[in-house]
């Protein structure tokens, strides 16, 4: 157990960060299954940009790293292109 009452406060502050960062990975990866299952170019169109959008906001708060970020979104790309 910590010592120190800015080590219990850093604990509390790791724990709230971690259920925020694992809500925004979770419907990110939501999003990105839902754009991949989709079989219609049009729909799929439509939903990349928002997904991109997603993917770039977690790479940008580091809760991806930014060459994973710009590997979901050309493999998205290049399926959508594909359909």
């Amino acid at each position: 157990m910590a010592n120190h009452k800015s080590a219990l406060k850093r604990i509390r502050q790791d724990k709230a960060k971690r259920l925020h960062n694992r809500y925004y990975a979770k419907t990110t990866r939501n999003a990105i299954k839902t754009l991949r299952n989709t079989s219609d170019k049009e729909e799929a169109t439509k939903l990349y940009p928002e997904v991109v959008s997603m993917i770039d906001k977690l790479a940008k708060r580091n809760i991806i790293h930014k060459n994973k970020a710009s590997n979901l979104k050309s493999k998205l790309a290049a399926q959508i292109s594909s359909l």
